[in-house]
């Protein structure tokens, strides 16, 4: 897939199923994460991939966080199922470093061009992928289970598999509504 077609068709699929992605695959959605815009070259970022039987252990960090928290049922009975929507997660963290020039919020973004390289990297191989945060992204404990410090943000949960259903959507927004002359 070319570049400009890649940034003109992206769509996030929300129901993804096996497989997931090859371990080449997977080789160049990492190198696609750290080719993003890197201010200072501090790499703030920290990516943790989860699949497998892992996922399970990702469910029971949301689940604890979720009763410790003191989260409504729903919350609470949903939270073990919620790792198991793709084959693969992979945590995009923003591991914030003290920099008089990189200010955090920049660090912050620069986690967050991670996780949109990433899913690119996933559909331009044929995958699908939706980045996801809510509540277990902003949980106290989530981020303490995932070995984050306190200036560290979970910029979000990055979903891939294989779409289980091919729906292109359709274009949601014009560029005109958004973008003016000064």
């Amino acid at each position: 897939m070319d570049a400009l077609t890649l940034l003109q068709t992206r769509q996030s699929d929300p129901r993804l199923i096996s497989p997931g992605p090859t371990e080449e695959q997977l080789s160049i959605i990492q190198r696609a994460a750290i080719k993003v815009p890197d201010h200072g070259c501090i790499a703030p970022w920290r990516f943790i991939v989860v699949e497998g039987e892992a996922r399970h252990k990702l469910g029971k960090i949301y689940h604890q966080a979720a009763i410790e928290e003191l989260q409504d049922d729903r919350v609470i009975e949903r939270a073990k199922e919620l790792p198991l929507r793709a084959p693969m997660v992979i945590i995009a963290i923003a591991d914030v470093k003290e920099n008089p020039k990189v200010p955090r919020i920049e660090q912050v973004q620069s986690a967050g061009c991670a996780v949109l390289a990433m899913q690119q990297a996933a559909f331009a191989q044929g995958l699908g992928g939706i980045w996801r945060t809510g509540y277990f992204a902003q949980s106290p404990a989530v981020k303490h289970a995932l070995g984050c410090k306190s200036e560290d943000e979970i910029v979000g949960y990055l979903y891939i598999g294989t779409p289980e259903v091919d729906i292109k959507k359709p274009i949601r927004h014009k560029p005109d509504t958004f973008f003016e002359k000064l």
